[in-house]
Protein backbone atom coordinates (compact mmCIF):
# COMPACT_ATOMS: atom_id res chain seq x y z
CA UNK A 1 0.00 0.00 0.00
CA UNK A 2 3.07 2.37 0.75
CA UNK A 3 4.14 1.66 -3.02
CA UNK A 4 0.89 2.68 -4.27
CA UNK A 5 0.71 5.63 -2.32
CA UNK A 6 3.97 6.72 -3.29
CA UNK A 7 3.59 6.22 -7.17
CA UNK A 8 0.45 8.17 -7.03
CA UNK A 9 1.86 10.98 -4.96
CA UNK A 10 4.54 11.04 -7.49
CA UNK A 11 2.22 11.39 -10.72
CA UNK A 12 0.13 14.25 -8.57
CA UNK A 13 3.56 16.13 -7.75
CA UNK A 14 4.73 15.98 -11.22
CA UNK A 15 1.85 16.75 -13.21
CA UNK A 16 0.63 19.34 -10.70
CA UNK A 17 2.85 20.81 -8.36
CA UNK A 18 5.62 23.24 -8.76
CA UNK A 19 8.88 21.52 -8.89
CA UNK A 20 11.67 22.01 -6.32
CA UNK A 21 15.12 20.87 -7.17
CA UNK A 22 17.53 19.60 -4.69
CA UNK A 23 20.66 21.04 -6.66
CA UNK A 24 21.14 24.64 -7.87
CA UNK A 25 19.93 25.08 -11.67
CA UNK A 26 23.51 24.89 -13.56
CA UNK A 27 23.54 28.24 -15.02
CA UNK A 28 27.09 31.04 -16.59
CA UNK A 29 27.03 33.97 -14.59
CA UNK A 30 29.10 35.45 -16.84
CA UNK A 31 27.18 34.93 -19.73
CA UNK A 32 23.82 37.06 -20.12
CA UNK A 33 21.31 34.80 -22.45
CA UNK A 34 19.84 37.71 -25.03
CA UNK A 35 17.44 36.28 -27.27
CA UNK A 36 15.52 36.91 -30.34
CA UNK A 37 12.11 36.29 -31.07
CA UNK A 38 12.75 33.52 -33.44
CA UNK A 39 15.49 31.92 -30.84
CA UNK A 40 13.47 32.45 -27.53
CA UNK A 41 10.89 30.19 -29.82
CA UNK A 42 13.12 27.58 -30.60
CA UNK A 43 14.38 27.45 -27.56
CA UNK A 44 11.20 27.52 -25.90
CA UNK A 45 9.83 24.40 -28.09
CA UNK A 46 13.74 21.96 -27.11
CA UNK A 47 13.42 23.11 -23.78
CA UNK A 48 9.51 21.93 -23.97
CA UNK A 49 10.44 18.25 -25.46
CA UNK A 50 13.36 18.45 -22.60
CA UNK A 51 10.63 18.76 -20.02
CA UNK A 52 8.25 15.93 -21.18
CA UNK A 53 11.52 13.59 -20.98
CA UNK A 54 11.78 14.19 -17.39
CA UNK A 55 8.12 13.99 -16.96
CA UNK A 56 8.23 10.70 -18.33
CA UNK A 57 11.66 9.83 -16.22
CA UNK A 58 9.61 10.25 -12.83
CA UNK A 59 6.87 7.89 -14.70
CA UNK A 60 9.28 5.64 -15.33
CA UNK A 61 11.27 5.47 -12.35
CA UNK A 62 8.08 5.34 -9.88
CA UNK A 63 6.80 2.67 -12.03
CA UNK A 64 10.12 0.45 -12.17
CA UNK A 65 10.61 1.14 -7.68
CA UNK A 66 6.81 -0.14 -7.02
CA UNK A 67 7.46 -2.84 -9.33
CA UNK A 68 10.67 -4.55 -8.14
CA UNK A 69 10.74 -6.49 -5.16
CA UNK A 70 14.52 -6.07 -4.56
CA UNK A 71 14.54 -3.22 -1.28
CA UNK A 72 17.63 -2.37 -2.34
CA UNK A 73 17.19 -2.05 -6.26
CA UNK A 74 14.02 -0.33 -5.34
CA UNK A 75 16.52 2.55 -3.93
CA UNK A 76 18.16 2.82 -6.79
CA UNK A 77 15.29 3.57 -8.83
CA UNK A 78 13.73 5.88 -5.84
CA UNK A 79 17.62 8.06 -6.07
CA UNK A 80 17.52 8.04 -9.46
CA UNK A 81 14.03 9.59 -9.46
CA UNK A 82 15.52 12.52 -7.19
CA UNK A 83 17.64 13.47 -9.16
CA UNK A 84 15.68 13.62 -12.20
CA UNK A 85 13.53 15.63 -10.08
CA UNK A 86 15.80 18.79 -10.37
CA UNK A 87 15.74 18.04 -14.37
CA UNK A 88 12.33 18.43 -14.29
CA UNK A 89 12.63 21.19 -11.70
CA UNK A 90 15.38 22.82 -14.31
CA UNK A 91 13.63 22.58 -17.37
CA UNK A 92 9.91 24.20 -15.99
CA UNK A 93 11.80 26.86 -14.67
CA UNK A 94 13.85 27.14 -17.86
CA UNK A 95 10.16 27.55 -19.99
CA UNK A 96 9.22 29.45 -17.51
CA UNK A 97 11.74 32.04 -18.51
CA UNK A 98 11.44 31.55 -21.98
CA UNK A 99 7.70 32.21 -22.06
CA UNK A 100 7.02 29.02 -23.10
CA UNK A 101 4.52 26.73 -21.38
CA UNK A 102 4.78 22.67 -20.99
CA UNK A 103 3.41 20.12 -23.05
CA UNK A 104 -0.51 20.07 -22.81
CA UNK A 105 -0.04 16.17 -23.04
CA UNK A 106 2.00 15.71 -20.28
CA UNK A 107 -0.84 13.44 -18.43
CA UNK A 108 -0.20 11.15 -21.69
CA UNK A 109 3.31 11.17 -21.63
CA UNK A 110 3.33 10.46 -18.00
CA UNK A 111 0.77 7.13 -18.67
CA UNK A 112 2.42 5.78 -20.96
CA UNK A 113 5.67 5.83 -19.57
CA UNK A 114 4.40 4.82 -16.21
CA UNK A 115 3.16 1.50 -18.48
CA UNK A 116 5.91 0.77 -19.76
CA UNK A 117 8.49 0.92 -16.78
CA UNK A 118 5.66 -1.83 -15.00
CA UNK A 119 6.42 -3.54 -17.92
CA UNK A 120 9.96 -3.62 -17.50
CA UNK A 121 9.48 -4.13 -14.05
CA UNK A 122 7.61 -7.47 -14.36
CA UNK A 123 10.41 -8.55 -17.03
CA UNK A 124 12.55 -8.62 -14.01
CA UNK A 125 15.04 -6.63 -11.99
CA UNK A 126 17.91 -6.91 -15.29
CA UNK A 127 15.75 -6.15 -17.59
CA UNK A 128 14.29 -3.77 -15.72
CA UNK A 129 17.73 -2.76 -15.43
CA UNK A 130 18.14 -2.60 -18.84
CA UNK A 131 15.67 -0.29 -19.99
CA UNK A 132 16.73 2.26 -17.97
CA UNK A 133 20.19 1.99 -19.19
CA UNK A 134 18.65 1.94 -22.89
CA UNK A 135 16.68 4.64 -22.15
CA UNK A 136 18.96 6.88 -20.52
CA UNK A 137 21.39 6.22 -23.41
CA UNK A 138 18.99 7.53 -25.89
CA UNK A 139 18.10 10.62 -23.68
CA UNK A 140 22.05 11.11 -23.86
CA UNK A 141 22.28 11.19 -27.42
CA UNK A 142 18.96 12.89 -27.60
CA UNK A 143 20.40 15.64 -25.26
CA UNK A 144 23.55 16.06 -27.05
CA UNK A 145 21.75 16.60 -30.64
CA UNK A 146 20.08 19.87 -28.56
CA UNK A 147 22.95 21.08 -27.61
CA UNK A 148 23.64 21.30 -31.26
CA UNK A 149 20.13 23.16 -32.25
CA UNK A 150 19.97 25.52 -29.07
CA UNK A 151 20.81 29.08 -30.20
CA UNK A 152 24.68 29.67 -28.97
CA UNK A 153 23.41 32.40 -27.40
CA UNK A 154 21.17 30.23 -25.01
CA UNK A 155 23.81 29.94 -22.78
CA UNK A 156 21.35 29.14 -19.61
CA UNK A 157 19.46 26.77 -21.43
CA UNK A 158 22.94 24.79 -22.99
CA UNK A 159 24.51 24.81 -19.41
CA UNK A 160 20.80 22.95 -17.88
CA UNK A 161 20.89 20.56 -20.99
CA UNK A 162 24.98 19.98 -20.52
CA UNK A 163 24.38 18.90 -16.85
CA UNK A 164 21.26 16.72 -17.44
CA UNK A 165 23.54 14.81 -20.15
CA UNK A 166 26.08 14.13 -17.99
CA UNK A 167 23.77 13.27 -15.66
CA UNK A 168 21.73 10.55 -17.83
CA UNK A 169 25.32 9.21 -18.94
CA UNK A 170 26.20 8.25 -14.69
CA UNK A 171 22.49 6.47 -14.54
CA UNK A 172 23.28 4.55 -17.77
CA UNK A 173 26.37 3.63 -15.82
CA UNK A 174 24.92 2.90 -12.65
CA UNK A 175 22.38 0.63 -14.29
CA UNK A 176 24.86 -1.11 -15.84
CA UNK A 177 26.94 -1.38 -12.66
CA UNK A 178 23.79 -2.74 -10.86
CA UNK A 179 23.40 -5.98 -13.33
CA UNK A 180 21.62 -4.08 -16.06
CA UNK A 181 20.58 -6.95 -19.08
CA UNK A 182 21.20 -5.39 -22.56
CA UNK A 183 18.29 -5.09 -24.90
CA UNK A 184 17.86 -6.76 -27.75
CA UNK A 185 18.53 -4.58 -31.57
CA UNK A 186 14.85 -4.75 -32.06
CA UNK A 187 13.80 -3.40 -29.00
CA UNK A 188 15.95 -0.80 -28.97
CA UNK A 189 14.81 0.32 -32.11
CA UNK A 190 10.81 0.30 -31.14
CA UNK A 191 12.28 2.45 -28.15
CA UNK A 192 13.98 4.99 -30.88
CA UNK A 193 10.92 5.03 -32.85
CA UNK A 194 8.74 5.71 -30.08
CA UNK A 195 10.83 8.75 -28.72
CA UNK A 196 11.02 10.54 -32.28
CA UNK A 197 6.96 9.94 -32.79
CA UNK A 198 7.02 11.45 -28.91
CA UNK A 199 9.59 14.25 -29.21
CA UNK A 200 7.94 15.35 -32.71
CA UNK A 201 4.77 15.80 -30.96
CA UNK A 202 5.76 17.66 -27.89
CA UNK A 203 7.81 20.19 -29.82
CA UNK A 204 4.93 21.29 -31.20
CA UNK A 205 1.83 20.21 -28.65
Amino acid sequence: MDALLNAADSALRTLFAKPHASRTCPTVPAQATELSATDKTLAGALMRVNHVGEVCAQALYAAQALSTKNPALRQHFIAAGREEGDHLAWTRERLDALGARPSLLNPLWYAGAFGLGLLAGRLGDRTSLGFVMETERQVEAHLASHLERLPEGDHASRAIVAQMKDDEARHAQDARGAGALELPAPVKALMRASARVMTAVAYRV
